[in-house]
């Protein structure tokens, strides 16, 4: 369950950010400034349900931004047309590679 939420407020900040996207686009209607709210609002939200679930405050931020990062990406990418070159690729891969350092090191 506790998962579930940080799943949730993964999907929901992505959904706010490609929403702001929106909304700030030239000729584009304002009323998406309803999607950024209604997603950083459910995104924090779900957060601190994860956190109240037991995850730890470090780990739980990091596979958020991380899978938040990545998600947006590649979501601008289709959506939008937004470069998503290599170098940049591996940034994504680097940035999961450091939280799930971080994950293995909140273990011990």
């Amino acid at each position: 369950m506790v998962w579930l939420a940080l799943v949730g407020a993964i999907l929901s900040e992505t959904a706010g950010t490609l929403a702001l996207r929106m909304a700030s686009q030239p000729g584009g209607s304002r009323k998406w400034f309803i999607g950024v709210g209604a997603g950083y609002l459910t995104a924090f939200t779900m957060l601190t349900i994860t956190l109240n679930g037991g995850i730890a405050l470090g780990v739980a931020y990091g596979i958020w931004a991380a899978a938040g990062v990545a998600l947006t990406a590649i979501c601008s990418r289709i959506l939008f047309g937004e470069p998503l070159t290599k170098v940049m690729m591996l940034g994504i891969a680097l940035i999961i590679g450091g939280v799930m350092a971080v994950e293995l090191g909140a273990q011990h």
